[in-house]
């Protein structure tokens, strides 16, 4: 008498090979690398600073346990990306921002920037930067308002837009805290600044978009961690600099340098931070160098010849939008497969 046995043999899809990192530790790791910059912004610009990114933070976390749990389904806030979304659109704001308008972003950027698209892995643009837009359609002189960095009584008093009522427009800012930013400057009176200030921190602008050098730092250790691609990151600022080259060529009084170009305004975070949004980015290596300079180009066509002084926003959603065609012109070739017969 024989028994017979039988072999199931289950296949499943790719990947066969599971990496020791998750979703969550990655994303924890996002927010240990964008403390320094809170830190850094706290120092630069004190209370108001502070509540701003603890607001837009704890926003961000709220809405999206909320919107969770609205439908019926299980919270994914211990994910820490609602934190990074807030913290990132906390820092892209001027320190001094009115709170209220902050949580209006923070709710647009987890609402219908996240979640409607089904959450975390589905989002097609970089959420903070959808509330951010959102924020500079709907209120865009609070936005443009920016105050200079170090001030005396910064760990005492808020700036004095911090604590606008909601619904109400912000109050006229004191002269001594008023502070035109480097791109401003040169976009509407002609006048161009040192750009190494901003560089070690020492400028007006968005409460995160300085200093550079820590911009930097924060990125390598990231990609050190092998949780951040380099490539979007060098693509968007060679993309950049070789562009601004050309017209600073072209027209050296009309057009800054690409030192001036890398270093002022958000260009550094964007293309550190927001660029990098592993779900709103290409996935193969040369889409990657297509997505990045062609942001890089945009940064610097918008402003140079658009109306605006920055770019930087704009040109990572246009890149976002584009990315799924990105992915789809530039497949990577299957592992063993040949060129077909005749084929250049």
């Amino acid at each position: 008498m024989t028994t017979e046995t039988t072999t199931v043999l289950e296949v499943r899809s790719s990947p066969h090979l599971h990496g020791p990192l998750s979703v969550d530790k990655i994303m924890r790791n996002v927010v240990y690398a964008l403390l320094p910059l809170a830190a850094f912004a706290i120092w630069n610009f004190g209370l108001s600073a502070a509540l701003l990114l603890s607001i837009t933070t704890a926003a961000c976390i709220l809405t999206e346990h909320a919107g969770c749990r609205l439908s019926g389904n299980r919270t994914t806030v211990n994910d820490y990306s609602a934190a990074i979304t807030g913290l990132l659109l906390g820092l892209a704001l001027p320190p001094g921002y009115p709170l209220w308008m902050a949580v209006v972003g923070s709710v647009i950027a987890i609402a219908p920037g996240k979640l409607l698209f089904g959450g975390l892995g589905s989002n097609v643009f970089n959420p903070a930067l959808v509330g951010r837009a959102f924020l500079q359609a709907a209120f865009p002189v609070a936005i443009s308002s920016y105050t200079p960095a170090g001030l005396a009584n910064r760990f005492t008093e808020c700036i004095p837009t911090t604590l606008t009522a909601p619904f109400m427009k912000p109050a006229a800012m004191l002269d001594a805290f008023t502070s035109a930013t480097p791109l401003v400057m040169l976009k509407f009176d002609h006048l161009y600044s040192d750009p190494w200030p901003m560089f070690w921190g020492q400028r007006s602008g968005s409460a995160g978009e300085m200093p550079g050098f820590l911009i930097l730092l924060c990125g390598a250790y990231l990609v050190a961690r092998k949780m951040m691609d380099w490539r979007i990151t060098a693509a968007m600022l060679g993309g950049a600099l070789a562009s601004s080259a050309i017209f600073h060529l072209a027209s050296p009084d009309a057009y800054p340098d690409p030192v001036f170009t890398l270093f002022t305004g958000g260009l550094l975070f964007g293309a550190t931070f927001m660029a990098t949004d592993p779900v709103a980015s290409p996935v193969t290596p040369r889409g990657m160098w297509i997505y990045g300079i062609l942001m890089g180009l945009l940064t610097v066509l918008i402003r140079n010849v658009g109306g605006l002084p920055e770019g930087v926003m704009y040109a990572i959603l246009l890149g976002n939008a584009l990315s799924p065609l990105i992915d789809k012109l530039t497949p990577p070739r299957p592992y063993g497969a040949r060129k077909p017969a005749g084929a250049k």
